[in-house]
Parts: structure tokens; C-alpha cells; sequence
């Protein structure tokens, strides 16, 4: 391997995050969040030194690239005090190659080098990315607009030799005139939930409305341009009127002004994807930006467009641009191929054993049972699950995506419906119209859900099958959907295992499953803040290989 490139690339903008290969090998990669514990953490002067740099696992060859991507915020201003602290706080090779690139070509890199086509349309969609005077993508349009317009939109044609960009979106920065898909429902989320990621709470709010209860148009598509209306510019400035929980807001009000939102967000993105078909021909679609996180409008990708295949990462906003940067610095300056495909989303750093028992010494409030064997360790968990308790599973290496699949999960029984209330309300401590998303086996996953293809990184939501809506209430929303992650034979043993067996007790191979974290906090990365998340809980067990924790004064069931 000494021959073989180290890449790390670095985004500094927000959900900032850092990915570290050797050459198509995927050494780790891991959003900021997830070490300083503030979630949406974005970008700033230090994180390397302070945050990356001295509690990740570094191989022992210097760096050969180093690849950044900023945004459009103020960050970008201090870049010669950002190359001293990459030049103080890394080991780098001599003549290390270091650049930048501007945002949507990084999400472009982190969703089509990783993925299973040849070649594919790509559409990068977000709130706004770099302003034309820093793009690095090569992009006819640039030279006709000015420098401070930023990108809202880009769309390509890739294959594995050249990447060409067919046509943008952009932004001239005025406030009375804002554009774009990923720009409306950001302003749509803020006119409902103040605050920084609550997009999938109007997401989940939304079937709870009426989309035409308000008389709110569609948004204008113009090919790949989508403009707001003067009904919803207005609708939107009336904060006071759908400001969720606040005293005289109504319910209705708030939940319709979601499912108009989420409606007219579908309708456009569905004719700009087209428009994206009709431009390239090709039936493969690979899909980035923030706007790529919205599930019910993914699954309308699938079924109404002339796409044959759609791509999404598990992390498909901002915290994915760390991947392709690296992927931009191992394939155009170090000169490499790329053979890294997004198969799984396991990329943190794995925890030690040493961590684990030392998070579980001496904890006198505790039962530590050891299960060396995942087959004992599985039937423990299955007792537990099937007499209605709630188990966190934490295992391996952590998700890198904003989706728990299994490493850092809460799971149930998905039969009950009073269990995803319960959670909700006193587990998650979150509103009570949020869905909780189910894990199925792959091979028996038609048989529950209308979904035409895997879905392992549970980006698509998909019709329960009506004749099974009583058997698995607790993970279907109000609308007869559900988000799920599908198993195959080939993905994680230990969650492949459980689905099995719970699947030959009870006849269903579907489990509960959302992310281990409380309140307002992202999900949990160490053995220390698992085992705290844990305690402050009322979880009736943690289940963090090869141990199997419980509580000498177990919770209240769900009721």
C-alpha cells in the first residue's frame, strides 16, 4: 500500500464533516457533530487540529491530498489562516497536492464516483452553493453573470472518463426574489419550525394536512428554473400565523401549510427531473444536495419519471462533500481510479474494546451480562423485544449519514402501535405526529411494502401494503407510508440475524427501528455517550457487543 495515495477531504461548511481514504480504501469518515455534539455543526478555523486531527484513527504515511470545499458563507474569507492550520496540524508528504473546490462539484463526486452506474444525469440540489466566481466545475453559463450569484441548483452528465455540466440554477442574492427547490423548503421549515434540520419535521407533518386547503399555486418551473410565486413569497413572511406550538397557532393551519409545501416541493422537483431526462437520455439518475434527504418525493422519483434507476447517498446533504472531495483528490490530482462504491454506510471510526469496558466499570445501577456469541446475543435481544421493551443497539463502526441503520439504533416491535407513541413522547421527547422507520428483511420485503427496489440506506418512503397496515402499525405514518431500510443477505450479520429470527418467532420480518440520541442531540458515537443516552432513557436494554446492559429498576412498558 505504500505506493497508494492518502486522501483527506474536508468540508467546511455546514454539517461539517471530514473523510479520510487510501486510495479506494475508505479509512473513515464522520460528521463534526458527531465529536463536538452539536448538531448541524458547521465549519470553522480549528476543527482539524482541534476536532479531526487527535481523535481519529490516522494511518502512518502522510498525506498525499488534501481537497476542501467551502460554501457560501463567511468562512471563506480567512482561507490563508485555514492553509496554516492544514500545514501546522497534518502530516503531509512533500509536494502534498492541496486545493479547493466549490460545493456542488463536491456533491457531485459524492454521488456518482460511489455509485453502481456507468453513466447517469446527476442532480445536486441544496439551498445555495458557491458563488460563480469560485466555481470549479467548468460551466459555459459562468461568464455571462456575475461573481456573487450562487448556485442553487446544477445538473450534469457523467461517465467514468469526464464530467460535463449541462446547465444551474443561480441565485442573484436579492431577498425579495428567492429561487430554487432547496431554498423554498428551507423557507417553508422556518415558517413552521424555527432553527437549523428541521426539514424532516415539516416532512412527517405534512400528511397530516390538506395540500389544497390554503388555495396555494404550484411553484413555476422553467426547465431546470423554479421560482416562488407572489402567494407563497407572501405566505411564508407570515410567521406568526404557523409557527408550530406557539399559543393561537393552530394545528390545521400548520399541518396544511406543510402538506401544501411538501406537495408543491414534489410536483416541481418531479418536472425539473424530467426536464433533466429530456436533456440527457439516460436511465440512470444519481441524486445530491439536501433536498436529496426528502423521502416521500424520492420514492415519486422512482415511480414518475422516465429514470429506470436513481441513485441517492446515505448522506446526500452537506456532510457527504468530505467524500467527494476525497473521491475529486484521489481521481484528478492523484491521478487514481476510482473503485470505492457506496455499498454501506458503516465509515466512523469502529469503538475499542478497552472504551466499551471501561464505559460499563463499575456501574452499580446496571446488569452487564457478557455474550461473547452473536447467536446468545440476538436471542437475549429477541426475548427482550418481543415482550414489548425497547433495545439500543449499539455496534461496529458509526453511521456517516444522518440515518441510523443498525449501528446506532433504538429498535422494537414494530406490532404495537402505542410503542412508537411512547417513544416518541418519552424516549425521543420529540412531536407526536413523527414517524418511526422500519428495517426489513430484503427478500420479504415486497410482501409489506410497494417499493420496487432495495433500500438500504432508507432514503425512500414506500406504501405499506394495505392488508398489512394492522400487522406493523407502530412503523406506519397516517398517509400509509413508511421509510425503510431494507437487510440483504450480504449486509450487517448481527441485524440480518435479528430480522431472521424475530421473522421465525413471529411471523414478521420487520423491525422499529430510529437513531440512538435524545432531544435536539445528534446521534451517539462513543461507548460513554451511548452508555449515558442509555441510562438518562427509559431503554430497557443496550445492547453493545459483546455485552447485553440492563436496569436493576427496569422502565415503565409502553402504554
Amino acid at each position: 500500500m505504500t505506493d497508494v495515495p492518502v486522501v483527506l477531504g474536508i468540508n467546511r461548511t455546514q454539517d461539517a464533516s471530514a473523510c479520510l481514504m487510501q486510495g479506494s480504501r475508505l479509512l473513515w469518515a464522520i460528521q463534526k457533530e458527531r465529536l463536538t455534539r452539536h448538531k448541524h455543526h458547521w465549519g470553522k478555523l480549528g476543527d482539524v487540529r482541534t476536532h479531526y486531527g487527535p481523535r481519529l484513527p490516522w494511518p502512518g504515511r502522510p498525506l498525499d491530498v488534501v481537497v476542501e470545499c467551502f460554501s457560501s458563507d463567511a468562512e471563506a474569507r480567512d482561507l490563508a489562516s485555514y492553509d496554516e492550520e492544514l500545514e501546522s496540524a497534518l502530516r503531509l508528504a512533500p509536494g502534498c497536492r492541496r486545493v479547493r473546490i466549490s460545493h456542488h462539484l463536491a456533491h457531485l463526486y459524492s454521488v456518482f464516483h460511489p455509485s453502481p452506474f456507468r453513466e447517469a444525469a446527476v442532480m445536486v440540489i441544496d439551498g445555495q452553493g458557491s458563488p460563480v466566481a469560485e466555481l470549479t466545475d467548468h460551466w459555459s453559463g459562468a461568464a455571462y453573470v456575475p461573481g456573487d450569484w450562487r448556485e442553487v441548483a446544477s445538473f450534469y452528465r457523467a461517465d467514468r472518463e469526464r464530467v460535463h455540466c449541462i446547465g444551474k440554477q443561480l441565485w442573484d442574492r436579492d431577498d425579495m426574489r428567492l429561487v430554487g427547490l432547496g431554498m423554498f423548503y428551507f423557507l417553508l421549515t422556518q415558517a413552521i419550525f424555527p432553527g437549523e434540520g428541521n426539514e424532516g419535521k415539516v416532512m412527517g407533518l405534512a400528511p397530516h394536512g390538506l395540500a389544497h386547503a390554503l388555495g396555494l399555486p404550484p411553484l413555476d418551473v422553467d426547465g431546470a428554473q423554479v421560482t416562488l410565486p407572489p402567494a407563497w413569497r407572501d405566505i411564508l413572511r407570515d410567521r406568526d400565523r404557523f409557527r408550530y406550538g406557539q399559543p393561537g397557532v393552530a394545528f390545521a393551519d400548520c399541518a396544511n401549510l406543510a402538506a401544501a409545501g411538501q406537495r408543491a416541493f414534489e410536483d416541481a422537483m418531479l418536472a425539473v427531473a424530467r426536464w433533466l431526462h429530456a436533456e440527457t437520455g439516460l436511465d440512470n439518475l444519481c441524486f445530491a444536495g439536501g433536498t436529496a434527504l426528502n423521502c416521500s418525493a424520492n420514492e415519486r422519483l422512482l415511480r414518475e419519471t422516465p429514470f429506470k434507476q436513481v441513485f441517492i447517498p446515505p448522506a446526500p446533504g452537506d456532510a457527504g462533500t468530505a467524500l467527494g472531495c476525497a473521491l475529486y483528490g484521489l481521481t484528478e490530482l492523484a491521478g487514481a481510479g476510482c473503485a470505492y462504491r457506496w455499498t454501506h454506510d458503516y465509515l466512523g471510526p469502529a469503538p475499542r474494546r478497552e472504551d466499551i469496558e471501561a464505559a460499563l466499570a463499575n456501574r452499580d445501577d446496571l446488569h452487564v451480562d457478557h455474550l461473547p456469541d452473536v447467536g446468545a446475543l440476538c436471542d437475549r435481544m429477541l426475548d427482550l423485544l418481543c415482550r414489548r421493551r425497547v433495545v439500543a443497539l449499539y455496534q461496529g463502526s458509526s453511521e456517516f449519514g444522518p440515518r441510523a441503520l443498525g449501528h446506532r439504533s433504538i429498535l422494537a416491535d414494530p406490532r404495537h402501535v402505542e410503542t412508537r407513541d411512547w417513544i416518541n413522547a418519552r424516549v425521543k421527547q420529540r412531536e407526536w405526529f413523527r414517524p418511526l422507520a422500519p428495517v426489513v428483511l430484503a427478500e420479504r420485503a415486497a410482501a409489506y411494502f410497494d417499493l420496487p427496489r432495495p433500500s438500504p440506506f432508507m432514503q425512500f418512503a414506500a406504501p405499506v401494503r394495505p392488508d398489512m397496515v394492522s400487522r406493523v402499525p407502530a412503523i406506519t405514518h397516517v398517509d400509509g407510508s413508511a421509510r425503510l431500510q431494507t437487510v440483504g443477505p450480504d449486509d450487517d450479520p448481527l441485524l440480518r440475524r435479528l430480522l431472521e429470527d424475530f421473522d421465525a418467532r413471529t411471523g414478521v420480518p420487520v423491525l422499529l427501528n430510529t437513531s440512538f440520541n435524545g432531544k435536539d442531540e445528534p446521534i451517539v458515537e462513543t461507548p460513554d455517550e451511548a452508555l449515558a443516552s442509555f441510562r438518562r432513557m427509559p431503554l430497557h436494554a443496550l445492547a453493545i457487543p459483546p455485552f447485553l446492559v440492563t436496569k436493576r429498576i427496569e422502565p415503565e412498558l409502553p402504554t
